[in-house]
């Protein structure tokens, strides 16, 4: 390696430099753009269209934000109102359900204390005598009022169970009273025993009741509702009265079956009575006038006043004692007053429960009205806008649909029938506007149209341009082809009669310069579009192909075949295949080592053929080599830049027109170049042939054999290139320095002899010694001008057939495979056979100098004449309802 600047990896093409930034970005140009008359593609926009810029926005986009977000800013300040609305709605609508819960839990508790307090004067009496008797009849009096309370609170159960998301505060009241009502369930056991005191029995009946109380005051229907909450307050407070009044009768019960009061009865039955009056006072003070006349009709009513009586004799007046009642007589009349409780008690609970039922459902009907109300402002806004912006967004929607037609069609289309129509034609007529309103959209529709024109006479000179370009290459391409044909011919005569071996080593020199001149000339000719005018009409070997690739560049003997194949090359693909694989090989042996080989290695890939040309160079880097596959998956349109890349612009081209796959990627020290050939490309090995003769440029001077049959010695063709010399090796030693035979031609490799010798060699006469001679693609690959099945078009063209004589039809049709409908592709000349004799030369008679040159100045003058004549106008065909296309 040298020791001066580092070599970049981009260094190791022939002439493939990096591509420019406008590649990249037309990969991400947008659909709208039209495509580039000259180039075949869109133009790459200046930049990329961005969301967050408000110049950016679509028409549409635009239009919709304008209706969008005043909608949002309406729907978002509704929306806060309306979720306000529903949250009280659903406050309300809770606090209704939980009121209405109140009658359950109204009749829980009044079936508890009636069994709390007969429990209170059983206890007493077993406690005074108890005896077994009595305790059983205890346990009979207790067991209807016990059933009855377990029914009361079952109720309670099945009416809360809808309420189980209830609020936490509810949930939480409402567990601690189950559990205090399950203690009286378990405590009902220790009653006929009498084996707990009085207090601890009857202590676990105040707990559930005031538990049950407590639920009961629960409900709330949040802030801003003070009638509700005093209604919740009423029949709490008128049930504190209730449940006061029956503790009372429960001491007094107790003590008349005892017979006696205890020590400190008195003491509770005070405190008892003074809790029942403020209690009242509090009722009274919350109640409605209505609420308090009902209570006043109750407490006048005689049952009422007959037990206020009977508790107001046990109070202690002076020095008397207080008396103690008739344990019957005191049970019937509060029973009663406790009943005349129980129903105001329920009318006040229906009261509150009516009327949470009451505004729950006026919350609920606002709550709908406004939700209504803003509905049907939004979509009165919305129809308005809609109605407004409906025309510019309808003349936009056509405007945009004008344009993308003839950005992504009419345009395109244009130019596609400009690029493949080769003869003139006229002007082109453009489609009117489709807008026909006189507005700002209306002047850029019409806009539209004149650009649409103007764009179509560029294209329609632009292709009258790219024509005579294109013709310009192809006759400089055949002119500079004649010229470098003569010079091969010329070195061709100079080589046979030169002997000094340094002029003659120079003449190999300049015979290469002059293929790869040729070479140059059809990358033109591939450049214009034009195929190649050297053909092949029969299946050639693959290692024929890639040994004719390996004759067009100048270090041929560093090339290194690894044919591991028996596959043949359809004819017609023969010279483009040649072509490439010429181009890639010099890119390989230019930008590596001169002491180390390129190797050529053919396997097959499923039932194609994959290539792989490795070199050992200088390699590419990841973005030079990512450039240049995307140029080889996608030809680019002939420009200036094809000609200072000209190899990966031909390689991209041929591989694409022959649905060739090419990839470059890194080796282990280089490059290498994987090359899939496809099935359609490969056909089966022409039939066994005569003996043919060796070509007249390499008969002289030969002692080897000629081969018979189809050119596919692929392990001969690795031996007889396995010890060609390369610089900087020597040969083994023992060998001698003169170069191996070749399988395909039956020559030493890089050798010929003098062309005097075209007549065969007599038997007694010396074997001729080979001397040097520089290989060519024709030599490789031209079997016998004489033999059927032709071979390289040359410009003498092929040989007459003898007069009277006609030519066999091929035994077996040759196609070039089959295309999409199964059918079978024409090798263009392909059946045709020389009808010379194979075991004759051809005779070939020289034109008069005079006579063709004669004929040459004619032709030159028609064409000039013709090109003078020429119109400028051109006219495309019409379609099938008399339009112009």
């Amino acid at each position: 390696m040298p020791s001066g600047r580092p070599l970049t990896p981009t260094d190791g093409l022939i002439g493939w430099t990096p591509l420019p930034d406008v590649v990249g970005r037309d990969e991400e140009a947008t659909v709208g753009a039209a495509p580039d008359p000259a180039r075949g593609a869109a133009p790459a926009p200046h930049r990329r269209r961005s969301g967050f810029r408000l110049r950016d926005w679509r028409m549409g986009t635009k239009l919709a934000t304008v209706l969008v977000i005043p909608s949002l800013a309406f729907l978002v300040l509704a929306g806060i109102q309306t979720r306000g609305l529903v949250g009280q709605t659903t406050t309300l609508s809770a606090f209704a359900e939980q009121v209405g819960i109140g009658r359950q839990i109204s009749t829980a508790v009044d079936r508890l204390q009636h069994e709390r307090d007969r429990t209170a004067g059983e206890l007493a009496a077993l406690r005074r005598a108890g005896t077994g008797a009595d305790r059983d009849a205890a346990v009979a009096a207790l067991k209807p009022l016990q059933e009855a309370t377990d029914r009361a609170m079952a109720e309670l159960r099945a009416a809360a169970a809808p309420l189980a998301d209830a609020d936490a505060a509810w949930r939480v009241s409402y567990s601690e009273a189950l559990e205090a009502y399950d203690q009286v369930v378990n405590i009902r056991a220790a009653v006929a025993p009498a084996v707990l005191s009085s207090d601890t029995v009857l202590s676990n009946y105040h707990r559930s009741i005031a538990a049950l109380l407590s639920l009961l005051a629960e409900p709330s229907p949040g802030s801003g509702r003070q009638e509700l909450t005093e209604a919740v307050l009423r029949y709490v407070q008128l049930s504190r009265v209730k449940e006061l009044s029956s503790r009372i009768r429960a001491e007094l019960y107790a003590a008349a079956r005892s017979g006696r009061y205890e020590a400190d009865d008195q003491v509770t039955l005070s405190d008892l009575r003074a809790q029942q009056l403020t209690a009242l006072g509090a009722f009274r003070v919350a109640a409605t006038a209505d609420q308090i006349r009902r209570y006043d009709r109750t407490s006048v009513d005689p049952a009422f006043v007959a037990a206020t009586r009977l508790e107001e004799r046990t109070l202690p007046g002076g020095d008397a004692k207080p008396v103690l009642l008739d344990a019957t007589q005191w049970w019937a009349a509060s029973e009663q007053r406790q009943e005349l409780f129980r129903q105001l008690e329920s009318e006040i609970v229906a009261d509150a429960v009516r009327q949470a039922d009451d505004a729950s459902a006026r919350q609920l009907r606002d709550t709908l009205l406004v939700a209504g109300g803003i509905a049907t402002v939004l979509l009165v806004a919305v129809l308005i806008s809609l109605l407004v912006g409906r025309s510019v967004a309808r003349a936009m929607r056509q405007l945009r649909g004008q344009a993308l037609r003839i950005a992504q069609v009419d345009l395109p289309l244009t130019l596609q029938r400009l690029r493949t129509v080769d003869r003139p034609i006229g002007a082109i007529d453009v489609p009117p506007s489709v807008i026909d309103s006189q507005d700002e959209i209306g002047e850029l529709a019409e806009a539209f149209v004149a650009v649409h024109r103007s764009a179509v006479d560029v294209a329609v000179e632009q292709a009258m341009m790219r024509r005579n370009v294109n013709a310009m290459f192809v006759n400089l391409a055949r002119r500079s082809q004649v010229l470098v044909e003569r010079q091969l011919e010329l070195l061709d005569e100079l080589e046979r009669e030169e002997s000094d071996p340094e002029q003659l080593e120079n003449l190999f020199k300049l015979d290469h310069l002059a293929a790869r001149m040729r070479r140059n000339d059809e990358s033109l000719l591939v450049l214009a579009g034009t195929e190649s005018t050297r053909r092949w009409n029969r299946p050639v070997g693959l290692g024929a192909v890639l040994l004719a690739a390996s004759a067009e560049i100048e270090q041929y003997q560093r090339v290194r075949h690894e044919n591991r194949t028996d596959l043949h090359v359809v004819g017609h693909a023969v010279g483009d295949l040649v072509h490439l694989f010429a181009e890639l090989l010099e890119n390989a042996t230019a930008f590596s080592r001169p002491d180390t080989a390129v190797r050529v290695v053919v396997e097959p890939d499923g039932r194609g053929a994959l290539v792989q040309i490795v070199d050992e160079g200088l390699g590419m880097s990841p973005s030079a080599l990512a450039e240049a596959n995307a140029v080889l998956a996608e030809p680019p349109a002939a420009d200036v830049s094809a000609s200072e890349r000209m190899g990966l612009f031909v390689v991209s081209h041929l591989s694409a027109r022959h649905g060739v796959r090419v990839r470059l990627s890194a080796g282990r020290e280089g490059l290498v170049a994987r090359v899939r050939i496809p099935v359609e490309l490969l056909a089966e090995a022409p039939a066994p042939e005569v003996v043919q003769a060796t070509p007249a440029r390499l008969a002289r001077g030969t002692s080897q054999p000629a081969l018979t049959g189809p050119v596919a010695a692929s392990g001969a063709l690795a031996a007889a290139t396995a010890e060609l010399p390369v610089a900087g090796w020597r040969p083994a030693p023992g060998r001698p320095a003169a170069l191996p035979m070749s399988p395909l031609t039956g020559r030493p490799l890089g050798d010929g002899t003098d062309a005097g010798a075209a007549a065969p060699v007599p038997a007694a006469a010396p074997v001729t010694v080979p001397r040097p001679r520089p290989g060519r693609a024709e030599d490789v690959l031209t079997p016998d001008a004489g033999a059927a099945g032709g071979g390289w078009f040359s410009r003498q063209g092929p040989a007459a057939p003898a007069p009277g004589v006609t030519p066999a039809p091929a035994a077996t049709p040759v196609t070039g495979g089959m295309n999409e409908r199964g059918l079978p592709v024409r090798v263009p000349m392909a059946q045709l056979a020389s009808a010379a004799p194979a075991d004759r030369p051809a005779v070939r008679h020289e034109p008069d100098p005079e006579a063709v040159g004669g004929m040459l100045s004619r032709l030159y003058s028609g064409v000039r004449r013709a090109e003078a004549e020429e119109t400028t106008e051109m006219y495309l065909p019409r379609d099938e309802g008399g339009r112009r296309q």
